[in-house]
Formats: C-alpha cells, structure tokens, sequence
C-alpha cells in the first residue's frame, strides 16, 4: 500500500510533467499558428476559422484538468503529511 510520501510525490510529478505538456501545446499553438491551423484542418477536417476557438477550449480545459485532477491533490496531501 502507499504511503502519503509516495502519493505526494507522484501527484506532485503528474502536475510538473502535465504543466510541461500545457506549455509546449500553448508555446506551439501561438508560435506556428498557421502551420498548427493548417495541418489540424488538413487532418480532422475542421474549418480553419473554428480551430483558435478549439485551442482556446482545449487549453481551457486541460488547465483545470491539471488543476482539479493534479494540483489540489497534491496540495491536499501537502497538508495532511
């Protein structure tokens, strides 16, 4: 069974590895947006004008992902050990 110490860490691990994933999505959304725009629209078929306000949500959505589901557990067991 694990211990706080363990849980800790790993939840502190999963928020450190899921932020560097957010910051190279939102790093490589903004830098090469039309490249991005242009192969996502090739690939799903999406219009190209709707593909800034589905990054916008993707990115809105991963961030309180990471929140919720990494962050506040980590905190919590920061608090309890």
């Amino acid at each position: 069974m694990l211990g706080v110490n363990e849980l800790t860490t790993f939840f502190g691990w999963c928020t450190v590895i899921n932020l560097g994933v957010y910051l190279f999505s939102a790093f490589f959304i903004f830098v090469f947006k039309s490249f991005t725009i242009n192969l996502h629209s090739k690939i799903v078929g999406v219009e190209s004008s709707e593909l800034p306000n589905m990054y916008f949500q993707f990115l809105g959505n991963y961030k309180i992902g990471i929140l919720l589901l990494n962050l506040t557990p980590y905190i919590a067991l920061k608090l309890m050990g």
